[in-house]
């Protein structure tokens, strides 16, 4: 019996058949290529981390860069640290929805041009989509080497701008202590002034409000490992060499 290719039955036979190939094809596509779309995103992110503290590199040479500059990857929950855990694979996204006693918070420490620093991811919302970041500080643990920035879906031309040197080159240099006391970053309305605030996009109102309440709120997470953990052992540290110089 030859088949009538201008019935109904067959159009809709056919157009099914076509889904299910097409389907096919695309759900192999998407497994087979599933682990390079993981390897680079793990090397964007690398090379994220490493930009964070002045060290600019091409993709393919991020893996090895990090390899030799983080020295150690910690993971802290409230002021203790966590055995065990991975802090480059800790998702901020996640941990940002849990309340602020219970998140982990990933720390890299770098060591760079013989140098340490702290690189502090940072997540939060901006006026479209999620925004981040990674912010290094010196081994004060209060002055920024420098800053990185990220967005989904801001507005080209205004939130966008955080990514952009115009808006991360203001932070080298600021403080987010003032004496003992965490202040933050300020992100201002065009009168920025001193070393606790920078200077917000103009025409992207809503998207510096974002940056300026993610690093409030990621930063914050840090301080009570800070004390206790660093800060406390630096200043035994200057006592105990104060006392032996004295001698």
């Amino acid at each position: 019996m030859k088949m009538d290719v201008n019935s109904n039955g067959y159009t809709f036979g056919f157009a099914a058949v076509l889904v299910i190939v097409v389907a096919a094809l695309l759900s192999f596509t998407a497994t087979s290529l599933k682990d390079r779309q993981e390897e680079n995103v793990a090397q964007e992110k690398k090379q994220n981390i490493l930009a964070s503290i002045g060290l600019e590199v091409e993709r393919a040479d991020a893996a090895q860069a990090y390899e030799e500059n983080i020295a150690q990857e910690i993971v802290i929950q409230g002021n203790q640290k966590i055995d065990g855990l991975s802090a480059f694979g800790v998702d901020m996204a996640e941990e940002l929805k849990k309340a602020p006693s219970e998140r982990m918070y990933p720390l890299f420490i770098a060591n760079y041009n013989n140098t340490n620093s702290y690189i502090i991811p940072l997540r939060g919302k901006g006026l479209w989509g999620p925004i981040w970041g990674y912010i290094a500080l010196k081994d004060d643990l209060n002055t920024v080497i420098g800053a990185t920035f990220g967005h989904k879906s801001e507005t080209p031309g205004l939130g966008a701008e955080i990514s952009t040197p115009i808006f991360q080159d203001q932070f080298p240099g600021m403080e987010i202590m003032e004496g003992t006391q965490f202040v933050s970053i300020e992100v201002r309305k065009g009168d920025a002034s001193g070393t606790h605030q920078v200077d917000g996009i103009s025409g992207g109102t809503i998207t510096s409000v974002g940056v300026d309440a993610m690093l409030k709120d990621c930063l914050q997470g840090y301080q009570s490992f800070f004390d206790n953990e660093i800060r406390a052992t630096q200043v035994a540290y200057t006592s105990f060499k104060a006392s032996a110089t004295s001698h």
